[in-house]
């Protein structure tokens, strides 16, 4: 009987052990994951974003990758994820392959210097606008182009520019212009202009500048009021790609982009430019 009862005593101290560790437990309430925001970019398109070997100035780790991404869609995506207290995930990915990735869930967002243009927004939803892009004219500082005052002198010019991009479709606005099929990425089209396989690049502002300042034998056209390319507003305005429907996302970003200005946007685009790996 003493060894019943010290048995059934050591049961009932071993149960109440239990409970209390059990009650203990619940008051400790288990740390929620941080979000995390997964933003896809090509990660070779400065000044809007580029890679480099380490985290100098603030660059992101590539997912997936030893190499680290910046530029101007990186500190956008930065404070867009700080708002939303997420961590930012960078997925490095060809151009053509950003809204299929954005459409599947493989990423949250595409901030890529992005037009919002009626097509695109027929599978994708944009955030407002975070950039304004006027479209311009890139060529070699001593040819006939960069004497150029209007579209209408960059007559009779081999051009091409990027594929898919608006800029390609703004080439047709060159009188007797010879057109070359539409190039992969940016510095496969910078290449093309520096060899002399085109003697024009059309392409937008930030481009076209980040070009120049990293290659002092290129320069930057621009026109007057009224001799430029003839754009329409979805053409130059840049905006945030999430995955249609997901309006949560877009109002947290808008939130963000919305208290910020045309002034601001160029600020952080001019500092891009300058960091830009071919600028040192």
């Amino acid at each position: 009987m003493k060894k019943f009862a010290k048995a059934a005593l050591c049961c009932m101290m071993v149960g109440a052990m239990a409970i209390m560790a059990g009650c203990g437990g619940s008051d400790k309430k288990a740390e929620a994951p941080k979000k995390v925001l997964k933003v896809g970019m090509e990660c070779g398109y400065a000044p809007y974003n580029w890679s480099q070997t380490s985290a100098e100035g603030g660059a992101v780790k590539i997912a997936g990758s030893n190499e680290y991404a910046y530029g101007y869609d990186v500190i956008i995506a930065k404070k867009l994820a700080d708002s939303m207290g997420a961590t930012l995930e960078v997925h490095k990915i060809e151009w053509d392959g950003l809204p299929p990735a954005v459409v599947s869930g493989k990423i949250d967002a595409a901030i890529a210097g992005m037009s919002i243009t009626s097509k695109r927004k027929e599978t994708v939803d944009f955030t407002k606008p975070y950039y304004y892009a006027t479209v311009v004219a890139l060529v070699k500082k001593d040819s006939p182009q960069a004497q150029a005052k209007s579209v209408a002198d960059l007559k009779g010019s081999i051009a091409t520019s990027q594929i898919n991009t608006i800029w390609y479709d703004q080439i047709d606005q060159v009188p007797e212009v010879k057109k070359l099929p539409a190039i992969d990425t940016v510095p496969g089209m910078i290449v093309a202009l520096k060899s002399g396989k085109v003697n024009l690049i059309v392409t937008d502002i930030p481009t076209a500048k980040a070009a120049a300042f990293a290659n002092p034998e290129l320069a930057m056209v621009t026109f007057p009021e009224g001799k430029g390319f003839k754009t329409s507003r979805e053409d130059v305005e840049i905006g945030v790609a999430v995955k249609k429907g997901n309006k949560e996302l877009v109002d947290a970003m808008n939130k963000v982009l919305g208290s910020m200005t045309e002034a601001d946007f160029n600020k952080i685009m001019d500092e891009a430019i300058k960091k830009q790996p071919l600028a040192k």
